[in-house]
Formats: structure tokens, C-alpha cells, sequence
């Protein structure tokens, strides 16, 4: 278990190697669950197409949402374009990059089902076997069935135990055959998903660089300042409880402490002093609800600009100023003059 915990732990350090191992993940959990779906053709001519359909198409939105789902990037992306601007501006380029990079992880497992569904094949035979051609593989002349009979016939054709024709049509010919063009079909969504992501993932840095590198810059920082944000919270709430817990115990009663230095007189509190004295110092002068309220207030409001060398001070109203020597100048010196006389 301390194994998997540092693995896990290492893995959610780092953004892109957590997300990278969450869509490997994906797209395993995607090909299992194929394998263990139990696929049952209704082997009708109304509704073989639909059913076909909806398994080649609907486990795909649905690993595809939940890809989405499991990005930890959603929430930032959201909170990110519903925040007020304030002090700092929205970058469209930053938020267009993250959605970017959450849909090309999200789509892998919808891209592996869909891979695997064709390579295997019986969706496709089960959507097409009402169209297989009888002048090739078939009996066209006497077979004595109508054209409802014939489509009733030939929709049986992917359930083995319910196929009843083989003096119209060889079953296993039909089948190898649709199977045949559904690989077709599967490979030729592999090597054109594959051409699209190796054009996706190398020219576009070759024509836009600069841009690239700044957008995957601040969205890394927008990644990380929340993290640090929250747990500079949890820090701070931690000091806070702590802070409260040992005030309320120490003023409950005096006589209780006073009974336990007795019955431990060894004991020293010198050390519990130095640590209340570094959670107070961990607080950094946040030491009541109301001001709790207003800093969380301020930094959803308007959260503090990009630029380290301004000095930052909160003018009352929620958002911040600067203090920048250039908009407040200091007060002019007063030159004094001295006059020496010899004598």
C-alpha cells in the first residue's frame, strides 16, 4: 500500500504525468470493458442498424464524458471563466490551450472502443447483414421468400443459433466477409486518428512557439496557485482550529491545568508555548472569521496581478492597489544651504 501511495502521490505532483497515466488508464478500462460486454444482436431488420449504432457510438460519448469528468482541470477551467476579471485579466489563448489538452486526453478511450469495435466486427455485421450481396455470395434464384422474408432472413445472420438459411446464403461467408470490411474500417480510423495527432501535436508548435510555450506556461500557474491556495488554506485552518481549540481548553478551567502541572511536575511547557507561537505566526495576522471571509472574498473577487516587484495593499473595497513609486512620487526634498565665514 505505500508502494501504490508514493506512485499515486508522485503522479499527482506532476500535472501532465498524472493526467497521461489517468487516460493510459482510460483507454485499458475502455478495451475490458469491451471485452467483457456481452453483445446480443436482436437480429431484426428494424432494429439491427439502431443497435449497432448505439454500441458503437454511445460507450464512446460516455468514456468521453467521463474523461472530462476525471480531469482535474475542469473545475480550475470553470472557475477560471466565471471568476471576476479584477486585477487580472482572462487570457482566451490560456483557456482555449486547457480545453484543448482536456479533449485530446478525454478522447483517447472513446478512440480505443471505437478501434476495437471495428477490428472485432460485430457491430458491423449486425448493422449490415440485411445488405449482403446474394449475386455473390448467395442463391438468388428460388428460394421462394418474399422481399420481408428475405430481410428477416438475412437480419439472422449475426445470431448463429436463430440462422435457419444456408440454402440462400453461407453464414460464414456473409460474416468473413462484413468482418472483412469492418477491419477495413477500423484501421482506416487508426492510421487517420494517428495522422491527425502527430499533425496536431508537431506542426502546431512549429508556427506558433512563442504563443504555445506562454499559454502552457500560465496554465500550468493557474494549476498551480490554486493548489498552493488551498493548501495555504488547509495550513491556515489547521493553525486556526489549533489556535482556538487550545485557548478554549486553557480558559475552561484552571483548576484542571492546575491539577496536571501538580500531578506532572516534570513536565515543561516551553515547548507547547513555542508551538502555539508558530501556529499564531502561521495564522499572518488572520486571526477572526469576518477577515477570513474578506481575504477568501477578495482573492475570488479580485485576485492579485502578475507582477511580483508592485508591493500589494487592500484599499477597502475588495480589490487591491498598488503602490508603485511612479504613480505616487515621494514629497520633494528640502535642500538646505549652509554658510561658513572664516575668520
Amino acid at each position: 500500500m505505500d508502494k501504490f501511495r508514493m506512485i499515486f502521490q508522485f503522479l499527482q505532483s506532476n500535472q501532465e504525468s498524472f493526467m497521461n497515466g489517468i487516460c493510459g488508464i482510460m483507454a485499458l478500462a475502455s478495451a475490458h470493458l469491451y471485452s467483457a460486454f456481452d453483445f446480443n444482436c436482436p437480429c431484426l431488420p428494424e432494429y439491427n442498424f439502431p443497435y449497432a449504432i448505439g454500441i458503437l457510438s454511445l460507450p464512446p460519448f460516455l468514456l468521453f464524458l467521463l474523461g472530462f469528468v476525471m480531469n482535474n482541470n475542469v473545475s480550475m477551467l470553470a472557475e477560471e471563466w466565471k471568476r471576476p476579471v479584477g486585477k487580472r485579466r482572462k487570457d482566451p489563448a490560456v483557456l482555449r490551450y486547457m480545453i484543448c489538452s482536456m479533449t485530446q486526453r478525454s478522447m483517447i478511450a472513446p478512440i480505443v472502443w471505437i478501434s476495437v469495435t471495428l477490428l472485432d466486427g460485430k457491430c458491423f455485421v449486425c448493422a449490415f447483414s440485411v445488405n449482403v450481396p446474394l449475386e455473390k455470395f448467395g442463391n438468388v434464384s428460388d428460394h421462394g421468400l418474399s422481399d420481408i422474408d428475405m430481410l428477416r432472413l438475412l437480419a439472422r445472420i449475426p445470431c448463429k443459433e436463430l440462422f435457419d438459411g444456408h440454402a440462400v446464403v453461407s453464414r460464414d461467408v456473409a460474416v468473413r466477409y462484413l468482418r472483412c470490411i469492418s477491419q477495413a474500417f477500423g484501421w482506416a480510423f487508426l492510421l487517420v486518428t494517428t495522422i491527425l495527432a502527430f499533425l496536431a501535436r508537431a506542426i502546431r508548435p512549429c508556427f506558433t512557439q512563442a504563443v504555445f510555450l506562454k499559454t502552457k506556461y500560465w496554465s500550468h500557474y493557474i494549476d498551480i496557485e490554486r493548489k498552493l491556495f488551498d493548501q495555504t488554506c488547509t495550513e491556515h485552518a489547521k493553525s486556526f482550529a489549533k489556535v482556538c481549540i487550545q485557548q478554549y481548553f486553557e480558559g475552561i478551567s484552571g483548576e484542571i491545568r492546575h491539577l496536571h502541572q501538580q500531578h506532572r511536575p516534570g513536565h515543561n511547557s516551553k515547548d507547547s508555548d513555542e508551538d502555539s507561537k508558530d501556529d499564531i505566526e502561521k495564522l499572518r495576522g488572520v486571526t477572526d472569521q469576518e477577515d477570513m471571509n474578506k481575504v477568501l472574498k477578495n482573492w475570488h473577487n479580485c485576485k492579485p496581478p502578475l507582477n511580483i516587484g508592485k508591493t500589494v495593499y487592500q484599499n477597502g473595497h475588495g480589490c487591491t492597489k498598488h503602490n508603485n513609486l511612479n504613480n505616487n512620487p515621494a514629497p520633494p526634498r528640502k535642500e538646505v544651504v549652509a554658510y561658513y565665514s572664516k575668520v
